[in-house]
């Protein structure tokens, strides 16, 4: 397969073909694409001609560009497709993982006549099966394609075996080791099915040494899934049931997948959006998904507005008091920010759990410490340098060493109670926390500054 760099130019030769009607040249050069380039060709071309350019693919080609795809783009393909026409063109030309993807996002109606219409009986129960996995579970995750062999049967039977399984499997990673009911004993290198036997006839008992593989039954959460494959350096781990029989295998590309959307949904959260959505959506869906925070965003600063309407007098006492309301508001929502998505990051890579909580804390509180003291001191040799008023100078340093104080302690507490109460952590590193900081940093700096002025 070719290596082509998609540019401008490229498109615009591919552009000027259909206009040509160049049927010859547009099927040969797709034909040296690799799927993912062949998408984004079709993204730098209108619907229409993007629709042209699908129909020239051979079925298993289109089969992965379609799996390459933005979301909203394949959507409109399927769309124009028929149940029937997604059964044969695509489902039946992809693994089962990417069918289970496709198929949850067809309405329940028309996913029900594609898998009718789906010829293998087999295959269309595994996917019905796979469907019924939670999602962000290892069954979601899970691929039923995969080589074995059983560990009775010859290296003739074997390799028989294994040439006609690996024609449904894209990359054999590695063979699976079964007994008669299907049960996993671990798995045979490819060298010593080769190598190590003595003849055609010997078994893979003979070869194969038993051996406990890591596994993961398809109610494991992706979270501990992607933790064991990062942690192992393994590229597929198996999938078992509760009674140790191979179910399927997940691989590294899907658990990149995986890693790869929760990172941007974790992002799109963390930034005041509430749900997935693209650049080019309707008005409709990107509003219904940036203004729930928005919203949260305008209460919060009704409530600073109110907490700085109570201590009016206190303004008035020293107007000076007003120009550090920015500097309080921002560091407290800062620091919260900064804590938080430490936090966050802890808790989905499991580094932190409730076992170790208090110690988080403790550390929170001594980053806390110097970064509060470092920067008080600072702010109070600036005031003491141009300011004439000791009392602002106290005020504004103590406030905002108290408020990277709380605010750190803030964001290390709030998200781990979120996590505890099955609520996103990631919610912490958004609006929510930075409107409570500006809040809370904004009572205590009129709480301190009440004090000071009295005295």
């Amino acid at each position: 397969m070719a290596q082509t760099k998609i540019n401008k130019d490229f498109i615009l030769t591919v552009k000027l073909a259909m206009e040509r009607m160049d049927l010859g040249f547009l099927r040969s050069t797709l034909a040296d694409l690799h799927p993912a380039d062949i998408a984004e060709v079709m993204d730098g071309v209108d619907m229409d001609d993007a629709k042209s350019l699908y129909r020239l693919l051979e079925d298993e080609l289109a089969a992965e560009v379609m799996m390459e795809l933005e979301e909203d783009v394949r959507e409109e393909f399927l769309s124009a497709l028929s149940s029937k026409e997604i059964a044969e063109q695509v489902i039946e030309n992809i693994d089962t993982d990417d069918a289970v993807d496709l198929l949850g996002e067809l309405s329940d109606e028309k996913k029900a006549e594609v898998i009718s219409h789906i010829e293998d009986p087999e295959h269309a129960s595994d996917l019905v099966q796979l469907l019924n996995y939670e999602e962000d579970t290892a069954g979601a995750l899970m691929a039923t394609e995969l080589v074995k062999v059983n560990v009775d049967w010859t290296v003739t039977r074997a390799v028989r075996a294994m040439r006609k399984q690996g024609e449904e499997v894209d990359e054999v990673y590695t063979v699976y080791v079964v007994d008669d009911h299907e049960t996993l004993l671990g798995s045979l290198s490819f060298k010593r099915l080769f190598f190590s036997a003595s003849s055609m006839q010997s078994t893979i008992r003979d070869l194969f040494e038993a051996q406990e593989l890591r596994s993961v039954t398809p109610d494991t959460p992706a979270e501990e899934v992607v933790k064991l494959m990062k942690k192992y350096d393994l590229v597929v781990i198996p999938v078992v049931n509760e009674a140790g029989r191979l179910l399927g295998r997940i691989t590294i590309d899907d658990v990149v997948d995986y890693m790869q959307e929760e990172a941007e949904r974790d992002y799109a959260m963390a930034s005041g959006i509430s749900q997935k959505v693209e650049s080019d959506d309707s008005v409709w869906l990107l509003t219904r998904a940036r203004l729930p925070w928005l919203i949260i965003g305008l209460v919060g600063g009704v409530l600073v507005a109110q907490v700085i309407s109570l201590y009016e007098h206190q303004l008035q006492l020293d107007p000076k008091l007003a120009f550090f309301i920015p500097l309080i508001a921002a560091m407290g929502g800062n620091v919260g920010v900064q804590s938080s998505a430490i936090v966050v990051q802890g808790l989905a890579n499991q580094s932190i759990d409730l076992s170790n909580i208090l110690g988080r804390l403790v550390k929170e509180i001594g980053v806390a410490l110097v970064n509060g003291a470092v920067c008080a001191l600072l702010l109070l040799a600036f005031n003491l340098l141009f300011s004439d008023t000791l009392a602002l100078s106290y005020t504004v340093s103590l406030a905002l060493f108290c408020v990277i104080m709380i605010a750190g302690l803030f964001g290390t507490f709030i998200p781990i109670a979120l996590n505890r109460f099955n609520v996103d952590p990631a919610l912490a590193t958004g609006p929510f926390i930075t409107t409570l900081n500006d809040i809370l940093g904004l009572f205590i700096y009129f709480w301190i500054g009440q004090f000071m002025y009295a005295l």
